[in-house]
This record gives C-alpha cells, structure tokens and sequence, in this order.
C-alpha cells in the first residue's frame, strides 16, 4: 500500500482538466461535445451552477447579460479608457480598472438588489401564491418599512438618468413571464415598485439592475456570485469602450478637461 506522505497530491475539480490530447470542461469533451454547441451565456451558466440550463433560462440570462453590458460613459468605463491613456501597453490593467470600479454605486445594485430580494423570500414559510398581487404588495410593504426603519435604501428603486422608468425593467420583466421564470424575485421587485411610494413618500423607478439581480435570483443563481454576473456583462461594454479608444479616443480630452480646469483651494484651517 503506497506511503501516505509519498502519494501525490490531489485538487478536485468538476471544471476542466487537460491532458496531451483533450481538454476536458464540465464532464465534456471540449472540442467535441462543446465547441460551436454551446452559446457562451450557456456555458457561463453551466460552469457557474454546474447544471445545464434550459433553453428558457439562457434566454433570460442572456438578456440579463445584454442589459448589464454598456451604459455610456459611466464610471467604469472612463476608468478603463483613462487607464489605457496612461498605460496602452496594458489592454488587461485598462480592462481590471474598470471592472474593479465596479461597486455599490454601478453594477454592484445588481446583487444587492438580488440579496435583499432573497432575504425578503427565504425569511418568508409561506410564499402569497402567485396570482395573489396584494400578498406581493403587503410582503414589499413591510420590507420597505424596515429598510426605512433601518435607515438603508432599498436597492433597486431609483436611477440617475432613468427618472420615470429606466427601459430595461419591462422587457426584462417580459422576457421572464414569457418564458416561464418569473418567480418570487421578479414578484416581489414588482410589489416594491408598487407599494414603496406609501413608505418613502415618492415614486421611484425600478432600475435595469435592480431588476437583473431578481431575475437572476430567480434563476436560482448564488447569491454571493451576481455582482460577478454583471461584471462579466460588463467585460464586452468595456472591451468596446477600448475598441473605441483606439479607433477614435477621448482619454486624453477627459484628462486635459480636469487637469486644465483644477482650481487650487486652501486647506481649511478649522
């Protein structure tokens, strides 16, 4: 019997392996059974949750990951074109900037708004049934009036740009009911935007990533991964953003705009 301390070590994975032959991804034989097969939003799903998803859950989750890609210029976005001003010899430093911008403020909602769903849902033994709006509607009240109590913003309500209905909300909602997936998530993002004016005193819109983190939620998706989903999203935005800064760039405008118009102000003395 081999030598415990001789034994080679070993790493368990139920991702990819390769060897002088084959590559092997999810049980699968990567050039064969893969390759020209699977859509890349699927095979984000499958190595994610380790199952394949259904056709309807790709829909659903492609739309999330079409919805998260781009939305101008944003924070991360000029983060990773003024990083690539600096640094052009580093297409991957331009890339991590903008994705590490990626925070509570822009893209983060996305999980956020997916964690207080979720918490809301879990914490619930019965779930109003799904025809019962007003069930929705007294489940968001009460969870909105805690938020308030506790002095935290319910991630999802509001946008900067989007101040009456941000476009994405009900498509993606649509998207959802017709393809069977709209679940207690997507539900209760819905009662919330119902009922949350009888709590803060004014209507708010749901935004786009409020409404991708429900979705992904119902898509049974980790929790703890969502912000990752939308940084994977946001990749392909960022990818062309620097596309675009080669082609035709603005960094060096956006540095000499602020670098020119600094204006120098004392330290306060109190």
């Amino acid at each position: 019997m081999p030598d415990p301390a001789t034994r080679p070590p070993s790493y368990p994975t139920s991702l990819g392996t390769s060897d002088a032959a084959t590559i092997t991804l999810l049980g699968q034989d990567l050039a064969a059974d893969l390759m020209g097969k699977v859509g890349f939003g699927e095979l984000a799903f499958w190595l994610a949750t380790q199952r394949r998803p259904s056709a309807a859950e790709v829909r659903v989750f492609e739309a999330v990951l079409v919805a998260l890609a781009d939305h101008g210029f944003t924070p991360t976005a000029i983060a990773a074109r003024l990083t690539y001003l600096s640094a052009p010899d580093s297409l991957q430093g331009a890339l991590a900037a903008g994705l590490l911008g990626g925070g509570s403020r822009f893209l983060g909602v996305t999980e956020d708004c997916g964690r207080f769903l979720h918490e809301v849902v879990s914490a619930q033994a019965v779930l109003p049934a799904d025809t019962d709006e007003a069930g929705w509607d007294e489940l968001a009240l009460q969870a909105v009036k805690e938020a308030k109590s506790a002095k935290r913003l319910v991630p999802g309500l509001g946008h900067p740009v989007h101040k009456v209905e941000d476009p994405r909300t009900p498509v993606l909602l649509d998207i959802a009911e017709a393809n069977g997936l709209k679940g207690p998530h997507l539900r209760l993002f819905e009662a919330v935007g119902r009922v949350h004016a009888q709590v803060l005193g004014r209507t708010l819109p749901l935004n786009g990533a409020g409404v991708c983190g429900a979705a992904l939620a119902d898509l049974g998706l980790p929790i703890a991964l969502l912000r990752g989903f939308a940084l994977l999203a946001r990749t392909a935005g960022l990818l062309g953003h620097l596309a675009e800064e080669q082609r035709s760039p603005i960094g060096m405008d956006v540095y000499l705009s602020v670098d020119r118009n600094a204006t120098y102000v004392s330290p306060s003395q109190d």
